[in-house]
């Protein structure tokens, strides 16, 4: 009898288990990521990617996300200036915490997503022990001229498009949480929560390359702020 209340007591604890609970081997949903209603913030952990991949055999792809989930997790870690361990759709949520809601995002062609301007900012440490906040455009440039990643860019909060985890079922989640995408910069994947005003008519014009001069090295801790108007 004390074995059979001990095993329906744990199937009953199992039940209450749900995606918005957890995340991965027990870790709250939204470990790494803080909301700060006073500032109109959402800080979110991470940490300077790598821009060689062992598996792609030295081949460096140009950056088209601003953070996603490490490699092997991650779609998009051979191309983005950022890696960070949160769920995506945990970002998603502290947003609309904020007071804003989602447009929608949008996959290849000649239109940019739509949703509520938010501005990116990366925090990286400095020698003294503090934090220097700088906007995400100047931790990119244009490896083939040495421009600048144009300020006038604007990022959008799209959210996510839902996706089946598996294509013979029916059941969908939060598709950004299947990628480990955060933010695009070109319309490459809308499983992603935030994407830019450009289009895919632009992803030819340039070749984006991490700011070396600025950005410290490889696996340093930083932190991507989102700050909403």
């Amino acid at each position: 009898m004390r074995l059979c209340l001990l095993a329906c007591g744990m199937i009953g604890l199992a039940a209450l288990a749900t995606p918005d609970s957890f995340a991965g081997k027990g870790e709250p949903k939204d470990a790494g990521v803080k909301v700060d209603k006073a500032k109109k913030t959402v800080t979110i952990d991470a940490k300077i990617a790598p821009r060689k991949l062992e598996y792609l055999k030295g081949e460096i792809y140009p950056i088209e996300v601003i953070a996603c989930w490490p490699h092997p997790k991650g779609k998009k870690a051979h191309e983005t200036i950022v890696t960070i361990d949160a769920q995506p759709s945990a970002v998603h949520k502290a947003l609309e915490e904020l007071g804003i809601k989602p447009g929608a995002p949008v996959m290849g062609g000649k239109e940019a997503g739509k949703g509520p301007e938010v501005s990116i900012y990366l925090e990286l440490p400095t020698p003294d022990g503090e934090w220097k906040r700088v906007p995400i455009d100047k931790t990119l440039v244009d490896s083939r001229t040495g421009k600048p990643f144009p300020k006038s860019v604007k990022w959008r909060f799209t959210g996510s498009v839902m996706s089946k985890p598996d294509p013979n079922k029916d059941d969908k989640v939060y598709g950004a949480d299947l990628s480990g995408t955060l933010g695009v910069i070109f319309p490459v994947s809308d499983q992603t929560v935030f994407q830019s005003s450009l289009t895919m008519a632009e992803e030819g014009l340039m070749k984006l390359e991490t700011n070396a001069k600025l950005l410290p090295k490889i696996g340093v801790a930083v932190k991507l702020v989102i700050e909403v108007p």
